[in-house]
């Protein structure tokens, strides 16, 4: 039965007279409203089903959007708070170029002016330095059709390897490990999945707060009775309820997973007739973890060793689990191997390809799962290809109408773009939806290398950190200002509908791309009227790859609520689950373990920087914060970063909470509240990293990369935390709130 929306007054008697004037966020309001459009969220890789209202040409307000199946009208803060960001002053609405002597620094310019200056910039580097020394950096929270475009634009219009995207922040570390282990890369499990698992493993996961509607599937599973293990440095909301929690130093992921794998193997746990029939090298990730024994693994990680057992008998006897990890475990100069350790797990036990059976990421980004699907990715091309693979390069060059050897090869990374920027050898760039200056690890060497560009042009829809060194900046669209798809976490693509135009005379992403093409003397092949058009042809160009999304249309994914790839073929149902029947992706169908052995992290505590510092993110904000920083309740509901630590070093520091603290690293340092908490190992800090400037965590994380995925090492730096002298305390209503809190506790 269809849940109708509370009214006003039913919610009033429920919570009180003063409930804040108004619904939270317009819905069930008195909003005066022309039309609804049924869209998706613009923020994490959930993407939950929502109804825009509209008046006019603006977006005022929105409703549950009760009939899509995964969130089921269920909506995060960010989610409630998202139509606000539209009508904000800091909206750009005109192509601004570089001008000092502009109060702001900018002044206005003609859409002409601005794409010939970016187009005359473009052919003056590369004339004097060559193809690759122009480079470009994507986001993806673009649709699908938007990320493909960027990569067949940076590849035939640029004419450079150098592309890469956000999501390299992100979850490539899965991505590798998924595709090496398993043959594919995207979760094996529709979300559905979840409530069946008789055990649930969250890994590295602030489920509560990067993925809250997740909540809801794990709650169900518990409903039926599975246990629930988190590891994780702090004790997270969801960590509050689980049935063995393992708090984990930063760091040693994989120490641990391969600590539970030991114990399962020597308790005879493992599922051999899944083993021998679906894997190959097990022999070689058994022999990795011989030494791994409960004892050693406590050592290493901090978990005292009966938990860490306990743990693997959950896990290891159970007959159905899901492991889902995130960031946590990814974001580190190791994170494929982390990976690989928790994949071995679930292959060992034979918890694939069946219902409540999987070992999945779930993805941080809006559209992060069908991003580097479409090709925006250094390495990669439409379909999950591999750009260095010559059939791989050959199929794509007959859908894009050229010659083979005009696609480029495999460029950097996008921290090695930076950091080839800074060493000169990069001299121009194109950046649309990325905001690198708050988002990338060691601020302050980003900093130095924009500086040191000499043309930097940005499309985007609000004037970030980044874009303030730009010389041209072009206003693009938001996402409910746009017609496309996207893919979610659990690899459902879904559509995502125009609710009202781009403002003043900003204009479309694609139009912008499509039009310095031409202008580049490349139109020839960006002969697209719309989306629409981008996206059939992104369908072919998948076909045959492993993400092969050829069998859908935009109708299909409509009336379908969505449609999981891979979809090879008209009438295709999609495939929600994968490896159904033990057959994986590889050629000869089996999955592959990976040995890992734990190595320590690229940087480790010593007598000058003892503590364990790691990032992340609050409830109310969204990565860079270039969207949730200027949407005030969310604001209101986070509006600075904390330091969160533990009440035995705020006792030898002599620090309370609302105390200004110091935090240095090498290579910076920073100073802010302290919040003490009993939810956090006492040798380790955690910062949320949505801020930039004097309040950026990532002016103290490490540039050091994975050298399988290229991810950076965000979740382990090693600090030195003080009391700042001569600071009064903080007092605003959050702190207050907070030491309210633990006095009723």
């Amino acid at each position: 039965m269809a849940r109708l929306p509370v009214s006003e007054e039913a919610l009033i008697q429920r919570y009180g007279p003063h409930l804040n004037e108004a619904p939270p966020g317009g819905w069930d309001a008195a909003v005066d409203f022309d039309r609804q459009v049924r869209t998706h969220c613009c923020f994490c890789g959930q993407q939950c089903g929502i109804k825009l209202k509209v008046k006019g040409t603006e977006v005022v307000g929105f409703e549950p959007w009760y009939d899509f199946p995964f969130n089921e009208g269920k909506l995060c803060p960010k989610g409630v708070k998202r139509y606000l960001q539209g009508a904000h002053p800091d909206r750009l609405l005109e192509p601004l170029g570089r001008d000092p002597g502009a109060a702001a620094g900018f002044s206005s310019m003609s859409w002409d002016q601005a794409l010939d200056r970016v187009v005359s910039e473009i052919g003056r580097i590369q004339d004097s330095y060559g193809k690759d020394a122009f480079a470009m950096l994507s986001g993806v929270s673009l649709t699908n059709e938007k990320s493909y475009l960027v990569g067949k634009f940076a590849r035939l219009a640029l004419q450079t390897a150098n592309l890469d995207y956000n999501g390299r922040l992100c979850m490539v570390s899965a991505g590798v490990a998924n595709k090496r282990a398993l043959g594919m890369d995207r979760a094996p499990n529709p979300w559905s999945d979840i409530p069946l698992a008789d055990v649930v493993f969250v890994a590295g996961a602030n489920v509560a707060e990067c993925a809250p509607i997740t909540t809801s599937y794990i709650w169900r599973a518990r409903d039926r009775g599975a246990k629930l293990i988190v590891a994780d440095p702090r004790v997270t909301p969801l960590a509050r309820t689980a049935d063995v929690f393992l708090g984990l130093r930063p760091g040693t992921d994989s120490a641990l997973m391969g600590t539970i794998l030991h114990v399962i193997i020597e308790n005879g746990w493992v599922d051999r007739g899944f083993v021998d029939a679906h894997t190959i090298d097990f022999g070689a990730a058994a022999e990795a973890v011989q030494h791994c024994s409960p004892s050693w693994g406590a050592t290493v990680t901090g978990v005292p060793a009966d938990r860490i057992v306990e743990a693997a008998r959950l896990w290891g006897t159970s007959e159905t689990g899901m492991l889902l990890h995130a960031r946590g475990i990814e974001h580190h100069s190791k994170g494929v191997e982390n990976v690989w350790s928790c994949i071995n797990l679930g292959l060992a036990t034979g918890k694939y390809g069946r219902p409540g059976c999987g070992v999945a990421t779930i993805t941080g980004q809006g559209n992060g799962q069908g991003g580097r699907e479409q090709g925006h990715k250094c390495d990669q091309l439409p379909g999950n290809r591999d750009i260095t693979n010559p059939e791989h390069r050959a199929y794509v060059a007959s859908v894009w109408g050229c010659d083979v050897d005009e696609i480029p090869g495999k460029g950097l990374s996008a921290e090695e773009i930076v950091e080839a920027i800074h060493d000169g050898k990069i001299r121009g760039l194109l950046s649309i939806c990325f905001n690198p200056l708050v988002s990338l690890p060691d601020s302050r060497f980003t900093a130095e290398a924009l500086g040191k560009l000499e043309f930097f042009a940005v499309i985007d829809f609000f004037l970030s950190e980044t874009a303030q060194h730009a010389d041209i900046v072009l206003p693009g669209s938001l996402h409910e200002e746009d017609e496309g798809t996207s893919t979610s976490v659990e690899g459902r693509a879904i559509k995502i509908n125009q609710a009202i135009p781009p403002p003043g005379s900003a204009r479309l992403d694609w139009e912008i791309l499509i039009d310095l093409a031409d202008r580049l003397g490349r139109g020839q092949y960006f002969q697209f009227g719309s989306t629409h058009e981008i996206f059939d042809e992104m369908r072919v160009a998948s076909r045959g790859g492993t993400a092969d999304y050829y069998g859908m249309t935009w109708e299909r994914i409509e009336a379908e609520d969505g449609i999981f790839w891979p979809c090879p073929e008209a009438g295709h149902p999609g495939t929600p689950r994968l490896y159904e029947g033990g057959r994986f992706a590889h050629p000869d169908g089996k999955a592959r373990f990976n040995p890992v052995r734990h190595r320590p992290p690229a940087e480790v505590t010593d007598d000058e920087y003892p503590l364990w510092l790691t990032t992340g993110r609050v409830v109310s904000q969204y990565l860079s914060g270039t969207q949730t920083r200027r949407i005030g309740p969310l604001v209101e509901q986070y509006p600075e970063p904390l330091c969160e630590m533990h009440p035995r070093l705020a006792g030898t520091l002599g620090v309370a909470t609302g105390d200004i603290v110091r935090v240095s690293s090498r290579r910076g340092t920073m100073e802010l509240p302290a919040r003490v908490v009993e939810t956090i190992r006492p040798d380790t800090v955690f910062i949320p990293y949505h801020w930039p400037g004097a309040k950026a965590a990532n002016q103290l994380t490490n540039r050091a990369l994975d050298p399988l995925s290229r991810i950076p090492e965000y979740k382990v730096s090693a600090v030195r935390v003080e009391r700042a002298q001569g600071h009064v305390q903080v007092r605003d209503r959050r702190v207050t709130a907070l030491q309210t809190e633990a006095e009723l506790r």
